[in-house]
């Protein structure tokens, strides 16, 4: 009978879970929902209020949020040489929304980050949320470092840089409107999740599971797993790109050594 209890409270406790993470993503997919359906339902337009102009959301489907933010994009990441453009009818809309959806995850990204925080936390240790809280700091920076960088002077250039080969062959350069978009967030995405990898190394290694000489002595694989992600994440096949991300990605790398070898000691060197 005791044991029929034991395995009675266990079946609870884990539905108990299921539970809780249901209502969890709920949330999260609630939070996207409405956030992303506010990026493409509403823009942003000037009002002069008291003589002082203002930017306050305004209900406009044409003129969203995420079409204002692709525009943006198109000014700031294409040469001048080039021209977007759209051959489908549902291209343009299509793109609007993917694009909705993206800022949806960025606008409510404190809402998710809570809720995921909320959901692991009761199963860490204390020091093990310490170190978690710790990095959030360092983890943020070096993403929006990293994503930043990349929208400003990488993606501008490699898009520059690749349409430079097509100087005296062909008569226009065009690009539509779903392949810039791609473009820039995944090569964006990509470059700010890169700059994540001194934070995944301090993790691993001050939670005991690599030591700290495993990274200098396993450099060689490194440059070789580092080329192959830059394949994977590159939105083009033209296996240029990818030493843009892998190049900057080495460098991290051995930034992470050096934090490293300097702030944790290994119990048993070797």
């Amino acid at each position: 009978m005791t044991g029929l209890v034991e395995i009675l409270s266990k079946e609870m406790n884990i539905l108990e879970h299921i539970d809780e993470l249901r209502k969890r993503l709920v949330r999260i997919f609630l939070t996207i929902g409405i956030t992303s359906v506010f990026s493409f339902t509403f823009g942003i337009k000037e009002f002069t209020v008291q003589n002082t102009k203002v930017f306050l959301p305004y209900p406009d489907p044409n003129i969203n949020i995420a079409s204002q933010a692709i525009a943006r994009i198109k000014h700031d990441i294409l040469p001048n040489y080039v021209k977007v453009m759209q051959t489908e009818p549902s291209q343009a809309f299509t793109a609007q929304l993917y694009f909705s959806v993206f800022l949806g995850v960025i606008i409510g990204m404190p809402i998710i980050i809570h809720e995921i925080a909320a959901f692991i936390g009761p199963a860490l240790f204390p020091h093990e949320k310490k170190r978690i809280l710790n990095l959030i700091l360092p983890a943020t920076i070096l993403f929006l470092i990293g994503s930043i960088f990349s929208y400003l002077y990488l993606t501008p250039f490699t898009i520059d840089f690749l349409y430079q080969y097509g100087f005296g062959i062909v008569d226009s350069y065009n690009i539509t409107i779903d392949v810039l978009i791609n473009f820039v967030l995944i090569f964006t995405l990509a470059f700010g999740i890169s700059f994540e990898l001194p934070v995944i190394m301090w993790l691993v290694t001050a939670a005991g599971i690599i030591k700290p000489n495993f990274w200098l002595k396993n450099i060689r694989y490194a440059v070789v797993v580092l080329v192959i992600y830059g394949a994977v994440v590159t939105p083009d096949g033209s296996g240029i790109t990818m030493w843009f991300v892998a190049g900057p990605m080495f460098l991290l790398y051995i930034l992470g050594y050096v934090v490293i070898k300097s702030r944790i000691k290994p119990a048993n060197p070797t």
